[in-house]
């Protein structure tokens, strides 16, 4: 065969190994279970809906129509880049149509009925999201553009927010009733994982760098930061109630500063231990990780030791070290959810307080942020730690340029 016959030969179709199982999944939601969950008000048993009877007739056939057609066309094999557009186009139509929906099946003068997403939606947010995700890491954007992509996200989810398009749905009326508290919780959320972090770090860098250089207080620290980790958050905070409450007891001063056995100190303590743990062990991996040739090259242009740390081994490990800062924040910020057990505060409060109203919504309303924070986190540590890891291989190419001359 010629090879303008080989050109002219209609291109066989692929499947695509997770596009597939994404598309069926997608499918077997949109026909099989249920849209949204109508209830006569917050607490009230839900009906469920399918697409069908969430829309008007036409608008529901046009929208089954479209997402069945792009489920077919993620399980066949294309450019990653197309499957990205594919991918978000997927998820901003499910968004639309989720408040679209809601704003259908409930009258515009009706203050209590209830409109939730159901089995479907998340399904296929589900589905979606994996499209993306994988579509991604066939891309493998730069830091730069991860950071971009997420900021234009955070815009459209701001924006849609903004003009209320989701305003039906059951969780902006749970926020509507809760949006002064909703910020101050945020903002005490926040504080937690932003202070326990920073304390960890500052204890937790000088630990690592010790227990890198010194064989006999890594083997005696790090089993003791392991058994830490072991521990059960809600044991933690258990654990940190009866001495700080026994510290504000005897103690004016640690009365007057705020610690307390319930509330933010032990919620920040218990935080800040399991914190310790990933830092320090990431700190002790970066600097192990330093190349001798670099280390030799810097004693040899005559840096100090403490210099030779300062400006050659932690930038040369920081790659590692951020990578160990974005799992504790990732962490931190799920387990600050906890702390509204014991009176810490943030996010958890609105999903035990739903959990003991019995409202689904109200639970949402404190693991959406919860997750759209650890998103973000992740995100922006794992940019930064690609930004790092360029840096540092241009540094120890330096260094060892440098030591050769």
């Amino acid at each position: 065969m010629t090879a303008h016959a080989a050109a002219a030969a209609p291109r066989r179709l692929m499947l695509d190994k997770v596009g597939v199982p994404v598309g069926l999944l997608a499918i077997g939601a949109l026909l099989f279970a249920p849209f949204v969950v109508l209830r006569a008000n917050r607490i009230a048993a839900g009906t469920d809906l399918s697409l069908f009877q969430s829309l008007p007739a036409a608008q529901a056939g046009i929208v089954a129509a479209l997402w069945i057609a792009g489920a077919l066309a993620t399980a066949i094999a294309s450019r990653a880049r197309v499957r990205v557009a594919l991918g978000c186009a997927l998820l901003v139509s499910l968004g639309f149509v989720t408040g679209a929906a809601a704003m259908h099946v409930v009258a515009p003068d009706d203050a209590l009925a209830r409109v939730s997403p159901a089995a479907g939606v998340w399904l296929l947010l589900f589905a979606w999201s994996v499209l993306v995700a994988d579509a991604l890491a066939r891309v493998a954007p730069g830091p730069w553009q991860r950071v971009a992509a997420l900021a234009v996200a955070a815009a459209l989810v701001a924006a849609t927010l903004k003009s209320g398009w989701w305003d039906g749905l059951s969780v902006m009326r749970e926020y509507a009733v809760r949006s002064d508290g909703f910020w101050q919780e945020g903002a005490r959320h926040l504080a937690l994982v932003g202070g326990s972090v920073a304390a960890a770090l500052v204890v937790g860098v000088p630990l690592g760098i010790a227990c890198a250089r010194v064989t006999a207080l890594r083997r005696a620290a790090m089993p003791v930061l392991d058994i830490v980790q072991t521990i059960p958050s809600i044991a933690m905070y258990g654990l940190m109630m009866a001495p700080l409450g026994l510290l504000a007891a005897h103690v004016p001063l640690a009365a007057a500063l705020g610690i307390r056995g319930i509330g933010v100190a032990p919620a920040l303590v218990a935080l800040f231990l399991y914190a310790l743990l990933p830092i320090v062990s990431s700190v002790v991996v970066g600097l192990r990780q330093v190349p001798p040739l670099a280390i030799e090259a810097a004693t040899a242009m005559g840096m100090t030791r403490a210099q030779r740390l300062a400006q050659v081994e932690l930038p040369l490990a920081l790659p590692v070290i951020l990578s160990g800062v974005r799992i504790v924040l990732v962490q931190n910020i799920g387990l600050a959810a906890v702390a509204a057990l014991i009176g810490g505060g943030g996010f958890g409060t609105f999903i035990f307080q739903g959990i003991g109203q019995s409202a689904s919504d109200l639970v949402l309303l404190g693991a959406l942020p919860t997750i759209a924070l650890a998103l973000v986190a992740a995100t922006v540590f794992d940019a930064a730690t690609a930004l790092a890891k360029g840096r540092a291989g241009r540094a120890g190419r330096a260094e060892h340029a440098g030591g050769a001359r």
